[in-house]
């Protein structure tokens, strides 16, 4: 009996570290599948880029539905990605599901061209400007947001600085 008992007292102890360790596993695969989405996000608006003069589209930051009838950058960008999914980042269910997107555009850089980027002061710097990002800081920890910057690089680290220079 006793040694049943120091057998299951050795699984609950191996239970509770694979159990965190697991987890963990899971969401830096969702971040890394969310990146692969920004990344092809990147892609499409390179193409649609190359179609309209190198101007970035003229549209909202999001929607509050998908009903809701305005610009933004799912359905700008429906015709060079392959399906919707890639708006889809695997670690949100709320805003997917209530907007068919995970994402936000920086509607400060609608309708400029790609080579004059500004963003809090700092003038054609694209690897400071970022252009998608997750709608909430849903990968957890201090940088839980993914973005993808105006040089198509993609990061979780703030890129940007908000102070006067």
């Amino acid at each position: 009996m006793v040694e049943l008992l120091v057998v299951v007292g050795i699984l609950v102890v191996l239970a509770a570290i694979a159990v965190p360790m697991g987890m963990g596993a899971v969401r830096q695969g969702e971040r890394v599948k969310c990146l692969g989405n920004l990344r092809e996000i990147g892609v499409g608006l390179e193409s649609y880029l190359a179609d309209h003069n190198d101007f970035f589209p003229e549209i909202e930051m999001g929607r509050s539905s998908p009903e809701e009838e305005v610009l933004t950058l799912e359905v700008v960008l429906a015709e060079y990605l392959p399906q919707a999914e890639v708006f889809h980042c695997p670690a949100d269910d709320e805003h997917f599901a209530a907007t068919r997107s995970s994402y936000l555009w920086n509607s400060t850089q609608s309708g400029r061209h790609k080579l004059r980027t500004s963003f809090f002061g700092t003038e054609n710097q694209p690897e400071s400007v970022p252009l998608v990002l997750d709608k909430e800081a849903v990968h957890g920890g201090a940088n839980g947001v993914n973005m993808l910057y105006a040089d198509y690089h993609i990061s979780n680290k703030v890129e940007f600085n908000a102070e006067p220079q």
